[in-house]
């Protein structure tokens, strides 16, 4: 009888694996033969981690979230023919327009950023809304919350949103209650609770990896950088970590408010629906800018394919910097490509990767790239945390999101694509900076490797499609 049951169950699971929608053939494959291989632990592995399900509730409360909402906010802007698709592309996945009359400034390092940050907070007249990934209570941490204080003090409407697992440094430390107490509003995104009730109900893994700082509705502040010191001192020895972080001024501001205010809303009882209903000011000079929002309840693949149509569009320049490559086939295809039809394609990754799974996963690509003539390079300055792209000179893609399958599948991010040659340039020269801290890996390298080696990589790769 039991062993008729557990045959039953594995049958199941099985069929569940085969029915589930957005699955990649190889993806059902892995988890079939971890089911038949392992079947208690892969029936269990699979049920938690198998699904991207953030539960059913909770999926509901942000649908109804957004429909009470505005519609998103954009200004008229003309777009070059063949840029075009690609800001369509982006609208299809969070459904921002792109809009026009917007100027960005490119941080010089990350805490240049956080000193910008805080003077923003501290010119501050309406409000001030910050969501953040990680936020700790080091030094830069405790400089951007007494800013807020300071803020609250005089009578300015802050709030901080942060996700419930990358801050819970924050959240149980003195300083978060302290923040309370001054009067910023706050609140956590996918609160966990009891992680083993909480697995019942959804992915606990699924998580809120945005990085969003709007002020007076007029400033906004994007990229990779969590609201920490570059010391990072969870990870110390992978120190320092280096970030891009652009401050942007116009309407794609309204843009990141009204992100921010869909994801406020679904972690609090506030509603700011009538903060978003405020009349924009008219644009000034600027280029075309647009807020590409992904998550886990957004279009399926959708990041990913924003990445593959810029790739795609590229016809003489293709550089692209991120900590975590662990690509799908497409993708991967897409790079190989570029460089195939002649395009200068660059990928520059981190020498040390603070996850040692992705670092061997990463490499398990290296020699196909290589064969088709992608530069690659390994940031040897600290662990290089930038996701940039940019495109022929004239394109730019910044923000959280990176080439893996957990930002493809299981975060909530956020990105600015934006058109414009000199914000591109300003973003290319910081790229032109990583490089030249960099090592560039060569085809014989990577072919003299150890088999052990190669083993290694490839073996961790496979488990790719079961994460």
């Amino acid at each position: 009888m039991l062993v008729a049951l557990h045959l039953l169950a594995q049958a199941a699971v099985i069929i569940r694996v085969l029915l589930r929608p957005h699955r990649n053939p190889a993806s059902r494959l892995s988890w079939v033969v971890v089911v038949l291989a392992v079947p208690v632990a892969g029936m269990i592995g699979y049920l938690l981690l198998g699904e991207t399900n953030i539960g059913r509730r909770r999926a509901l409360r942000m649908q109804r979230v957004r429909a009470e909402l505005p519609d998103p906010p954009a200004a008229p802007v003309a777009i070059a023919p063949r840029h075009a698709p690609l800001f369509r592309v982006g609208q299809s996945i969070g459904g921002y327009a792109p809009t026009g009359g917007n100027r960005a400034t490119l941080a010089a390092d990350s805490n240049a950023a956080i000193d910008a940050l805080v003077a923003d907070i501290d010119a501050a007249t309406d409000h001030v809304h910050l969501l953040f990934y990680i936020w700790l209570p080091d030094g830069n941490g405790t400089r951007v919350a007494q800013a807020l204080m300071r803020a609250a003090g005089r009578g300015v409407a802050c709030r901080a949103l942060v996700d419930d697992i990358g801050s819970k440094l924050l959240i149980r430390s003195a300083l978060w209650t302290a923040m309370g107490a001054a009067g910023v509003r706050l609140a956590r995104a996918l609160p966990v609770g009891n992680p083993l009730l909480r697995a019942l109900h959804g992915r606990v893994d699924l998580r809120n990896h945005r990085k969003i700082a709007v002020i007076d509705d007029a400033i906004t502040w994007c990229g990779s950088q969590n609201c920490a010191d570059p010391e990072f001192r969870i990870k110390p020895r992978y120190a320092p970590w280096v970030d891009v972080l652009l401050r942007f001024e116009g309407p794609v501001a309204r843009q990141n408010q009204h992100l921010f205010a869909s994801d406020w809303m679904a972690w609090s009882t506030e509603n700011l629906a009538a903060l978003l209903a405020r009349p924009m000011p008219p644009p000034g000079e600027g280029f075309a800018a647009q807020v590409v929002a992904s998550g886990p309840t957004t279009r399926h693949s959708g990041m990913p394919e924003l990445f593959q149509s810029l790739i795609y569009a590229a016809e003489r320049e293709l550089v692209i910097t991120t900590p975590y490559y662990v690509p799908d086939d497409p993708l991967q295809a897409a790079l190989c490509a570029a460089a195939n039809r002649g395009v200068a394609t660059t990928l520059v990754l981190p020498a040390r990767n603070d996850n040692w799974a992705v670092g061997a996963a990463s490499r398990s690509c290296y020699a196909e790239l290589l064969e088709a003539g992608v530069a690659i390079h390994e940031f040897e300055g600290g662990l290089l945390h930038a996701k940039t792209l940019t495109l022929d000179g004239e394109v730019a893609l910044v923000g959280s999101a990176n080439m893996d399958r957990r930002s493809f599948d299981l975060n909530y991010e956020n990105t600015i694509l934006l058109a414009d040659a000199a914000a591109t340039a300003a973003i290319r020269a910081r790229q032109y900076d990583f490089l030249a801290r960099s090592r560039r890996v060569s085809a014989a390298e990577v072919a003299a490797w150890p088999w052990t080696r190669r083993l290694w990589n490839n073996a961790v790769a496979v488990l790719g499609p079961v994460l």
